[in-house]
């Protein structure tokens, strides 16, 4: 019975530990997430400050080609 009780207090701190380590991952996953969001929203309003004379298309003059 005892040795039962320790495989299972085993597993659980290594279940403890693993949990830990999938934390940490997610807390700096959240972050890297946030932080492309932002990259995001900077590169959108570069985009829509594109002045015409910069060879790049707005979204309305950007058409697809014929064959679509």
């Amino acid at each position: 019975m005892e040795q039962k009780i320790n495989y299972l207090e085993e597993k659980m701190a290594i279940m403890q530990h693993e949990l830990a380590q999938m934390s940490h991952e997610v807390y700096a996953q959240q972050k890297e997430v946030a932080q492309l969001m932002l990259e995001i929203e900077k590169l959108k309003s570069r985009l829509e400050n594109v002045q015409p004379d910069s060879g790049i298309l707005s979204l309305n003059d950007d058409v697809p080609p014929p064959h679509y």
